[in-house]
């Protein structure tokens, strides 16, 4: 794989500076949990000759150009041994024991900044079993490495297949799974109507970022500084089966049930904290790729400068989705086809693309400090964000190291509550980013195992495929 000449230095993407600036932090947790305790002897020649080789940003830090101040990613001799950490915890203690002291390392480090000294990366070996798993491993990268589906792939090339480590790893399509209507011209009421949740979504967008905030509820204190904050995660485990039954009587897609589940639980949460939070504002942002493609493409083809849709970096938008209110719903199922209704009527819309307009206008007049304030007002004025992948469909191996766990986590915005999803040999992981002594994680997991519960018992009673 071809790096650029000595001294021949990268731009760094607008997005880029925008999540690494003064105002944003923004990093990528990815935890891998092993069958087997970690043997970590191959560690840095893996690093050294797998995972540099990926991208010459892992081997490179962020400068400014002195003439412009333009920031370009410039490449360093790496210093593996700075970016390896193998914590000490006290020994032969229970599973469970460790389960605490992994709960607050990795609240600690989702915490900490990059140095801006060093490439923007970092893993952490645990060598100690937990209830999940016999090790874990832990990849910290910064998001103006790019984003999820760059860093997955970076992450995923560096995995094989356990059961033969030759055959490539698959995957399930990135192509929505839900009902497909065929391309047309659009008549011109579409036209018109796609025109104005345009210009709806993106005077909304305008609002949210600068002036409307949402109501302070049981999952957003509203407060300044909560990205500075620790945050407990946890996660819980979905059959993918019962996901796609839910989706096939529905008639809806993958995406939209998950949104209908975290929206319900959601808001099972806020009522058991409070009552008076059913009725209360509540929007997520929901992240996503904007590549239009059906699945994970060869890092090589990434990197490539013409490479163009497919291409390495931060490609990616996101929807104000309202959350809908459990005064205006008594069926648990319309949570989903009320999420199904309002994600296909804002991705018809073209918001996203004015939005990244409006912040190349904050970047000429502003900078990249005034675009990343624009961001970090819109996280902050929310209450949450979504973001889901997927994951490989058989189990996969690191240096002949079984995974049997896999899940990622956003660390770094100005909220109080990030989820996550990602599939894994036919299992959903979904993960949240919670505030520590803010929301009580065990009460939200319960909430959200009670979402699906009742989602999935309704969908039972109801014919195959019925419209919303």
């Amino acid at each position: 794989m071809e790096f650029r000449e000595e001294g021949e230095e990268e731009p760094v993407s607008p997005t880029g500076q925008y999540f690494n600036s003064s105002n944003l932090s923004v990093a990528i947790l990815a935890v891998l949990e092993f069958e087997v305790p970690i043997n970590d002897s191959q560690a840095l020649s893996l690093l050294q000759d797998v995972f540099l080789p990926i991208n010459p940003r892992f081997s490179s830090i962020m400068v400014s150009d002195n003439v412009d101040q333009k920031k370009q990613w410039k490449r360093v001799e790496v210093k593996l041994e700075d970016h390896v950490h193998v914590p000490i915890f006290p020994s032969k203690m229970s599973p469970e024991s460790y389960d605490e002291y992994f709960d607050d390392y990795i609240s600690n480090i989702a915490a900490e900044k990059f140095p801006q000294n060093r490439p923007l990366w970092e893993i952490h070996i645990l060598k100690y079993p937990t209830s999940h798993a016999a090790g874990t491993l832990i990849f910290k990268l910064h998001h103006a490495l790019g984003d999820g589906y760059s860093l997955m792939g970076a992450l995923l090339s560096c995995l094989q297949s356990a059961q033969n480590p030759s055959v490539p790893l698959t995957f399930p399509s990135l192509k929505s799974s839900g009902p497909q209507t065929t391309h047309k011209t659009k008549t011109v009421s579409q036209f018109f109507s796609s025109v104005f949740q345009t210009v709806s979504d993106f005077s909304w967008s305008i609002l949210k970022s600068n002036f409307v905030e949402d109501d302070r509820t049981p999952i957003r204190s509203g407060e300044d500084g909560v990205e500075f904050r620790p945050i407990t995660l946890s996660t819980l485990t979905f059959s993918i089966d019962e996901i796609k039954m839910i989706k096939n009587k529905l008639g809806v897609t993958t995406n939209d049930v998950i949104a209908g589940i975290i929206f319900l639980g959601t808001r099972i949460y806020m009522q058991e904290v409070t009552q008076k939070s059913s009725n209360e504002r509540c929007t997520a942002l929901v992240l996503l790729n904007t590549r239009n493609i059906e699945g994970y493409m060869p890092i090589k083809e990434m990197i490539e400068p013409n490479s163009d849709e497919m291409s390495w970096g931060n490609q990616f938008g996101f929807l104000h989705v309202s959350v809908p209110k459990s005064t205006e719903i008594s069926n648990p199922l319309d949570f989903v086809w009320e999420a199904q209704k309002i994600i296909k009527k804002k991705r018809s819309s073209a918001a996203g693309y004015l939005t990244s307009w409006l912040l190349d206008v904050l970047k000429k007049f502003r900078g990249p400090e005034g675009a990343a304030r624009y961001i970090h007002g819109t996280l902050k004025n929310s209450s949450m964000t979504i973001s889901n992948m997927i994951g490989p469909v058989e189990k996969m191996a690191l240096a002949n190291q079984p995974v049997c766990g896999f899940y990622y986590m956003v660390v770094g915005p100005p909220q109080c509550l990030t989820i996550t999803a990602l599939s894994y040999m036919g299992k959903l992981r979904v993960a949240f980013g919670a505030e520590k002594g803010f929301i009580d994680s065990h009460k939200l997991k319960a909430s959200m195992q009670n979402a699906f519960r009742v989602i999935l018992e309704a969908s039972y009673q109801i014919p195959p495929a019925k419209a919303a």
